[in-house]
């Protein structure tokens, strides 16, 4: 068991991303006080994965709020935005999302902010800055307008 915390990517005071998450990785994030984790990856996407019922019981034993919000690129929905939304709106911080790389919890992160008036090219640069490509936020954006 590693002690330490997976790679985050500060997206605002409060709020990370981090790619994939295991048993060690919940615990060293309990351990820094992490009070909420969004799971974005769907059951099944890698051999190996921790399946977000037991990823569920591990983060709810070390006291952190778990809510599991599966999306892949091309089943992202305006209801799913709408669960991030509420969770980053209601949730206890620090929040920390995750998928695979990162990526897609950006990308959900972004579109929130989207819709509170930020502006998408400056929201590209800022997940670029922590290595996260979601050039992709203005063309997903209107999609699900």
């Amino acid at each position: 068991m590693s002690s330490q915390s997976p790679p985050l990517a500060a997206l605002a005071p409060g709020v990370s991303a981090a790619g994939k998450l295991d048993r060690a990785d919940i615990e060293s994030l309990a351990a820094a006080g992490v009070r909420t984790i969004v799971n974005n990856r769907p059951d099944g996407e890698d051999p190996g994965q921790l399946p977000a019922d037991e990823a569920r019981r591990v983060a709810e034993a070390h006291g952190i709020a778990y809510h599991h919000i599966p999306v892949t690129a091309a089943t992202l929905t305006r209801a799913d935005v709408d669960a991030v939304a509420a969770v980053l709106a209601a949730a206890e911080q620090p929040i920390v999302l995750h998928c695979r790389s990162g990526t897609r919890s950006t990308l959900l992160w972004a579109l929130v902010r989207l819709r509170e008036g930020a502006e998408p090219f400056g929201l590209v640069a800022e997940a670029a800055g922590h290595g996260i490509d979601i050039a992709a936020l203005p063309a997903i954006a209107a999609r699900l307008r």
